[in-house]
């Protein structure tokens, strides 16, 4: 069976507060820790009021600090943001903190809109081939014998895991090139999935990184003990989601009853575009539903997010996972 990982945003619920989200990333990442997923990663946005995730290695090194077992990383690190120096000292010191556990996933958008870029110091103005330049420099940061000027310290000779994430063919074809792992974002833009996915395979050059392709897809999981509370507690993700779509991004609603069925038509159609790539429901409905996803994406690797409202309910959601992870394993 292939593996199963956590994908956290550590979300503001409305009414809460980040120290909040912060104190539920630790203790979901404690459990998921227990319970035996394989990594667990955050990821980076900035100036929205869902997310709390904003200093990615900072939360990354916390999370880490109160695990034992699973790998911790960026899913991921919006580059553009930063100098590929100042990623390589954060992540070269995370990896000597934590040896043999971190992964830096790397993606081209800036997670923010343009006015956010710009209070991030940026330059808008880049070329389409900034990007691959910026991971190379990255790479060779973290190497054991970087042709860089100036050494990444700490940083150099850290080899820490590099992905490259993405929503379109342009990560596919990057990772393809660089011979690097893929994570792809179905999770909310799974328009591109089985189109990117055969780019990457179809194109894969081996390097010294990774001999064959390894496809990491962002996959929805809302498992409750029933398949009524499990759609109730999807909405709040419906709703999150019918924001951000319609320009009206906030924290997290909490959930409410027949919210799908009450929706407007073209309402229904966004969040079924948004949330394909999802299982809703019971134990065994999950379990249906994630064997298909698998058996037709050939995915190497799912990581799994549950925006849910309800603290509680969402620890609940992964303990289900777990035990459905376990039948699929068993299974085969």
């Amino acid at each position: 069976m292939i593996p199963f990982s956590v994908l956290d945003l550590s979300p503001i619920t409305q009414g809460s507060h980040p120290a909040v989200s912060f104190k539920n990333t630790l203790a979901l990442a404690q459990l998921c820790d227990s319970l035996g997923f394989h990594r667990y990663w955050m990821a980076e946005h900035h100036g929205m009021e869902g997310i709390a995730s904003a200093a990615t290695a900072l939360l990354i090194s916390q999370v880490a600090a109160h695990t034992q077992r699973m790998r911790v990383g960026a899913g991921g690190i919006m580059l553009p943001n930063h100098a590929p120096l100042v990623i390589a000292e954060q992540f070269g010191t995370l990896e000597a903190l934590y040896p043999g556990r971190i992964d830096l996933g790397l993606g081209r958008a800036p997670g923010s809109d343009q006015t956010t870029a710009r209070a991030l110091r940026r330059n808008l103005n880049t070329s389409p081939d900034e990007f691959p330049r910026d991971v190379l420099e990255l790479i060779d940061y973290l190497s054991d014998e970087p042709s860089q000027p100036v050494q990444a310290i700490p940083g150099r000779g850290a080899n820490v895991p590099i992905w490259i994430l993405g929503s379109s063919l342009f990560g596919a074809q990057l990772a393809a090139a660089l011979g690097l792992p893929y994570a792809f974002a179905s999770h909310f833009a799974p328009q591109h999935l089985m189109q990117a996915i055969d780019v990457y395979r179809n194109t894969f050059k081996p390097s010294e990184h990774l001999e064959k392709p390894y496809v990491m897809l962002g996959f929805n999981v809302f498992a409750a003990d029933n398949i009524e509370q499990a759609h109730y507690l999807a909405s709040s993700a419906q709703q999150y989601i019918v924001q951000l779509r319609t320009g009206n991004p906030g924290q997290i609603p909490p959930p409410k009853a027949n919210f799908y069925e009450n929706a407007r038509p073209e309402i229904q159609a966004l969040i079924q575009h948004a949330t394909a790539c999802s299982a809703i429901g019971d134990a065994d409905s999950v379990a249906e539903d994630i064997r298909q996803f698998i058996a037709v994406t050939q995915a190497d690797e799912l990581i799994i997010t549950s925006n849910i409202y309800d603290h509680t309910a969402r620890l609940r959601s992964y303990e289900i996972l777990a035990k459905v992870y376990q039948r699929l394993k068993n299974d085969n």
